[in-house]
């Protein structure tokens, strides 16, 4: 292992063990943060190339820690529901993940995203949420995009709080959602050769400093009030839309 870190610098390492335990313990608590912050120290360190695969590698460690932290929230048939729409997409979106990049897409995204926040809260004051018909169809969507993509986590989290979910069944079944679509984009991403020995050890090192911070996490999630923990995910929602706007903007 030392060896195939050799070329990274023992600040580079702290700087990923740092933003790795902050990201664990940011998605533990909001459902998503490892996408959107770790490209941001591995890009430079490296290359935009490998990022998607090494988060798909070292998000197996984390999901896994949320689903077993928040398993008693487990909405299964949800689950159920948006991996047989997203499954086949998602292997579609694995392997063409490098021609995901589109700056329209990004903005399109990124807008339609701050304005579910709005949306959903004005839906259900009148009684009415996303069924599973519509949940279905929006799942599929998602599939290509985290097929392709780092960060899209934001998207999937949109959807199960449109779907009516608060708190820690949010977690929980996005957890469970996105182990099985990491699981399909590693296997896609092994069989195109992507899966260098670089990017198999620094997905490790970040999977094992991840998972045990998601459990500080827990106890967190455990003292926040529901209310509160679904205005967390909705403001977590409203910045990952502006963060692909002004991304794509650049």
């Amino acid at each position: 292992m030392s060896a195939l870190l050799s070329h990274l610098s023992i600040v580079g390492i702290l700087l990923v063990v740092v933003v790795t335990a902050i990201s664990a313990v940011l998605g533990g608590v909001a459902g998503y943060g490892t996408g959107p912050l770790m490209p941001l120290v591995l890009v430079p360190m490296v290359g935009a190339e490998p990022v998607v695969p090494i988060i798909a590698i070292s998000s197996m460690f984390t999901n896994t820690a949320r689903l077993s932290a928040f398993r008693q929230a487990l909405q299964l048939r949800l689950a159920l529901i948006a991996l047989s729409a997203a499954l086949p997409t998602c292997v579609l979106g694995a392997w063409l993940y490098t021609l995901l990049s589109g700056r329209g897409a990004a903005i399109v995204i990124g807008s339609t995203l701050i304005a579910t926040v709005p949306l959903r809260r004005l839906l259900r004051y009148h009684g009415y949420r996303l069924g599973e018909k519509g949940f279905a169809f929006a799942a599929a969507g998602w599939g290509l995009l985290v097929g392709g993509s780092s960060g899209s986590g934001v998207v999937l989290l949109s959807l199960l709080l449109a779907a009516g979910l608060e708190g820690t069944p949010v977690i929980a079944t996005d957890s469970a959602i996105s182990l099985a679509t990491g699981v399909i984009k590693i296997a896609v991403f092994a069989f195109a050769g992507v899966l260098t020995p670089t990017v198999i050890v620094v997905a490790l090192l970040i999977g094992l400093v991840g998972f045990p911070c998601t459990f500080l996490a827990k106890l967190i999630v455990a003292r926040m009030p529901v209310h509160v923990h679904t205005a967390v995910l909705d403001v977590i929602v409203v910045i990952g839309g502006a963060v692909m706007i002004s991304s794509a903007l650049r």
